[in-house]
């Protein structure tokens, strides 16, 4: 039947065959794009689900709906048990489950079910000939692979818990998604519903193509993950084929800019940090939030855990730099060295401590407008004092991120990504060369030791003046060496003049450099600012000439070997 209104026309097309299930609905707007209307009867539902945690009040709910249930192994038993009716798999395929049940799905009765184009007359002819029932809604999460990998499993159940009907039956659902309705959680069930309910127990083509969509992203993240741990197992860090795959955690108002949109994706990774922390208050993370937590929460976790014997540490950062980084004897004595160091960069910083949050620092802290605060734990107390200033953010993390953990970052560039391992570089006492006449005293090498965990997180080229456990000055991101060193200084200037000390803490500090100085130029100026010890990686062409102007100036200088590029 077709109704004409102008350029729009309502197409309506019923059918009374006993194998379809299938209203087309159809109202086409010449003026706009074609797009289809179809509902689809649920009559069919196979379930085959590892979290079982709402399995019964969802399978109650469609029964309620009049919908037949299918189900496999464990799912059906705990249906059955339940009292309601269900049919067992096996009398669909005409199969037991076998080997363990890697093989039940995996039968043309279940993939015919679901493959099937009911608008294709041989394709119904097919179903009738070898009594393939039609399934219209497939509900599966699949085997708790990367929760098996999470938990320490061995090789063996890791590899038992790679699902293969699940992705199978989901990709072949999600193909047909014109007539079929595929879910790969429970909240999809949900959606199902609420759908059923407002079409009259049908599920809307909008819907359908919505969950199959979802439904490919989640099995392609599977399919990463098993990837990634493949190429772990086999120290593989440049396979043929690269995958990577993420839930989604959180939609993001914007990306750095307003105009740029964003999303926050897990990957699963059991490091901890930003990703895994638990928001205990403040507004949403944005983009920059997020991405600026990191690096803090990173860079502190340098100095190891305070619950572990390390020293109470702080870090405060700015648009992914640290503008000021401290140890002391307590988190406030830290707080207040680390905010010395830069104050006016601070405003608007994100906070991280290597231990637990105590009220005297968050009294600090929430003295200064801070946008974000992150730490393993906090007092309730401490807690209680960034209540009143709703908008920060406070984060807990439950621990720290080990600095030696072996993991890859990405970072995309025109037309495909570059993956690499974490900077997870660490230079032993053994390893480091001191090439000049006079030696470091002891002070010296510790604070050069902490400016060089804090060069690994300064954005190149890198400039770092510490003394007495706490930098004095920043350089960061610049295209010469010299210019760092010279902006480091001039901020050390600026925070004698706000604290109104006698001299900048770069009197007498050390500093360190996250590459090679090329020319002796930045190393003098470093000299010129205060720095009367100097540690850097070394393996310059002019390493000597850079050697006799240390060792003319009366500096002691160190070499790791190792570079902390950062980019």
């Amino acid at each position: 039947m077709c109704v004409g209104e102008g350029f729009s026309y309502s197409i309506i097309r019923v059918s009374w065959k006993p194998y379809e299930s299938v209203r087309f609905c159809a109202h086409i707007d010449l003026r706009k794009p074609y797009m289809p209307q179809l509902l689809t009867s649920v009559k069919t539902a196979l379930l085959s689900v590892s979290d079982k945690s709402r399995l019964l009040d969802q399978a109650k709910a469609l029964t309620v709906r009049g919908v037949r249930l299918i189900s496999t192994g464990g799912t059906y038993k705990a249906i059955k048990e339940a009292g309601m009716d269900v049919t067992e798999v096996a009398s669909i395929t005409g199969f037991p489950e076998m080997m363990n049940g890697r093989v039940k799905t995996l039968h043309p009765n279940v993939h015919g079910g679901l493959l099937a184009d009911r608008d294709i007359a041989h394709h119904m002819k097919s179903m009738k000939e070898h009594n393939i029932p039609a399934i219209d809604l497939l509900v599966v999460n699949l085997y708790p692979f990367a929760e098996t990998v999470l938990a320490g499993g061995d090789y063996n159940a890791c590899v038992e818990n790679i699902d293969i009907g699940g992705p199978a039956m989901i990709r072949a659902a999600a193909k047909n998604h014109k007539h079929v309705c595929v879910c790969v959680d429970a909240d999809d069930v949900d959606a199902v519903l609420a759908d059923m309910d407002q079409h009259d127990g049908q599920t809307s083509y909008e819907l359908r193509q919505k969950l199959a969509h979802k439904s490919y992203a989640r099995t392609a993240q599977y399919d990463a993950q098993i990837s990634s741990w493949f190429a772990e197992q086999l120290g593989d860090s440049a396979p043929a084929f690269y995958a990577q795959g993420g839930s989604l955690k959180q939609r993001l108002r914007y990306g750095e800019n307003p105009h740029q949109k964003a999303a926050f994706y897990t990957d699963g990774s059991p490091r901890l940090g930003v990703a895994t922390a638990r928001q205990v208050q403040g507004k949403e993370l944005s983009y920059n939030n997020i991405n600026d937590t990191d690096a803090a929460f990173e860079l502190v976790a340098e100095f190891g855990a305070h619950v572990d014997g390390a020293k109470p540490a702080v870090a405060i950062i700015k648009h992914a730099n640290p503008c000021g980084v401290a140890q002391g004897k307590s988190f406030l004595s830290a707080y207040k060295s680390a905010l010395a160091c830069d104050p006016v960069s601070a405003f608007g910083g994100i906070v991280a401590l290597n231990g637990r949050l105590d009220v005297k620092t968050a009294k600090a802290i929430s003295k200064v407008f801070t946008e974000v605060v992150i730490a393993p734990e906090a007092d309730d107390d401490a807690l209680a004092i960034f209540a009143k200033k709703k908008n920060v953010r406070v984060l807990l993390s439950g621990g720290l991120p080990n600095p030696k953990d072996a993991s890859m970052t990405m970072r995309n560039v025109a037309g495909g990504f570059l993956l690499q391992d974490r900077d997870n570089g660490h230079v032993p006492d053994s390893d480091l060369k001191i090439v000049t006449k006079r030696k470091p005293t002891e002070r010296e090498m510790s604070d050069m030791l902490f400016a060089w965990k804090v060069a690994k997180h300064v954005k190149s080229n890198a400039i770092i003046y510490v003394k007495d456990g706490s930098t004095a000055g920043v350089g960061a991101g610049q295209m010469s060496r010299i210019d760092s060193a010279r902006i480091a200084a001039r901020k050390a200037d600026d925070a004698q003049e706000a604290a109104g000390w006698d001299e900048p803490r770069t009197k007498g500090c050390v500093v360190a450099s996250d590459a090679f100085f090329p020319f002796a130029d930045g190393l003098l100026a470093a000299a010129k600012a205060g720095a009367t010890a100097v540690i850097q990686p070394g393996g310059s062409i002019r390493d000597d000439e850079v050697i006799a102007a240390a060792n003319e100036a009366g500096l002691a200088m160190v070499f790791t070997g190792m570079r902390h590029f950062r980019h």
